[in-house]
């Protein structure tokens, strides 16, 4: 439960929570512009670092603090905001060179890396990419490169003929890497449709073992979707106290809203759909942390965790009112902010059937 923290816990989560309160809360309404002091401040909280490893300064939090964290943070309304350093992804526990060339930049803020993990969907295959001694040659498509526009490389995931799956480090400079497209999405974030036409890269740019690309993407994408779901019931705090504030307050029939049946009923579900989120994010944190397998528990969690918060915010603002649609107001910008997460790291219908998978054929999973 989010109540049985250690002591070391319950002073990270004040900490957090006066950190955005006291410091974070005044930068927020600008934050593009503000970055460098909301960094600044996150640095000198030891936030930064958390999702860092050791080797690279960094603290390597568990699970749960992290959970701890993201919580608070989205208690305030404040998940966007670059609270967090760069974590490794996919080449965490990458060797030489790709550990000096291109993680150590990384975690050092002097280069920015990207994730391509999606092709279109009228790819005719998967980007691929064929071994000549010591050199890979890439082809295919990345249709949905988050921030890949401003990215250094790109991790991308190629099907290497003869071989399987591999992560593999393409530099954004390489000839025969082109940017067919860039746009945005609901959520504001930014992304890039990238090209690949017969790229050299070096065959020492394969992250791992060439083949067991799939299983380092999954796990990045899983520990992204228990992130996504403690940010999630964090937000769904600061919803409801956005919209007691409202119901206690004096409305023009004379009495609260919150003094009507209906209304009541409407936000005692909010109550009660915010707790089981809260309570299932924080038992998989603990669970990961003890060394389980969690990937259908994280599965769980973002399905859960991520629909509930569209459904808390949409029903905010039908308690609220239309002002709660007037473009800036809080509500409508996480309104959009939130709906993207039931795409992001896996839409909610292809884990359902991920999560059925891990039970019926695979033996996985726990309630």
């Amino acid at each position: 439960m989010p109540e049985s923290l250690s002591p070391e816990l319950e002073r990270l989560r004040d900490d957090t929570d006066a950190l955005a309160r006291e410091v974070l809360a005044p930068l927020a309404a600008d934050a593009a512009a503000n970055r460098a002091r909301i960094v600044a401040a996150s640095k000198e909280a030891g936030l930064f670092t958390m999702t860092q490893p050791r080797a690279f300064g960094g603290t390597e939090a568990t699970t749960l603090a992290l959970t701890v964290v993201r919580d608070t943070l989205g208690s305030h309304n404040m998940t966007h905001l670059p609270v967090f350093g760069p974590g490794p992804g996919v080449l965490a526990g990458a060797g030489e060179p790709i550990a000096s060339r291109y993680l150590g930049p990384l975690m050092a803020g002097a280069k920015r890396g990207s994730f391509g993990f999606t092709e279109p969907d009228d790819a005719e295959r998967a980007t691929w990419g064929r071994l000549d001694g010591d050199t890979l040659t890439v082809s295919g498509q990345k249709s949905y490169v988050t921030g890949g526009a401003d990215a250094d490389f790109i991790n991308a995931l190629v099907e290497i003929e003869d071989v399987g799956p591999a992560m593999v480090v393409i530099d954004t400079d390489r000839d025969g890497v082109r940017i067919r497209d860039r746009f945005g999405s609901l959520d504001g974030t930014h992304h890039t449709y990238f090209e690949f036409d017969d790229v050299a890269v070096p065959a020492a740019n394969i992250v791992g073992k060439p083949g067991d690309g799939l299983p380092r993407a999954l796990r990045q994408i899983g520990d992204t979707r228990v992130a996504f779901a403690a940010e999630s019931v964090g937000l769904m705090r600061w919803v409801l106290d956005f919209v007691t504030t409202h119901l206690e307050a004096p409305h023009r029939s004379g009495a609260p809203l919150g003094a009507r049946e209906g209304v009541r009923l409407r936000y005692a579900d909010l109550r009660i759909q915010a707790y089981a989120a809260r309570s299932m994010v924080y038992r998989t944190a603990r669970l990961a942390d003890a060394g389980e397998n969690v990937v259908n528990e994280g599965i769980a969690c973002k399905v859960f965790a991520t629909e509930t918060v569209g459904n808390v915010v949409d029903t905010a603002i039908q308690l609220v009112g239309g002002k709660a649609l007037t473009i800036g107001h809080p509500l409508e910008q996480l309104y959009r902010r939130v709906r993207a997460l039931r795409l992001a790291e896996g839409a909610s219908d292809i884990l359902r059937l991920n999560l059925a998978r891990g039970r019926l054929d695979l033996k996985k999973g726990r309630v």
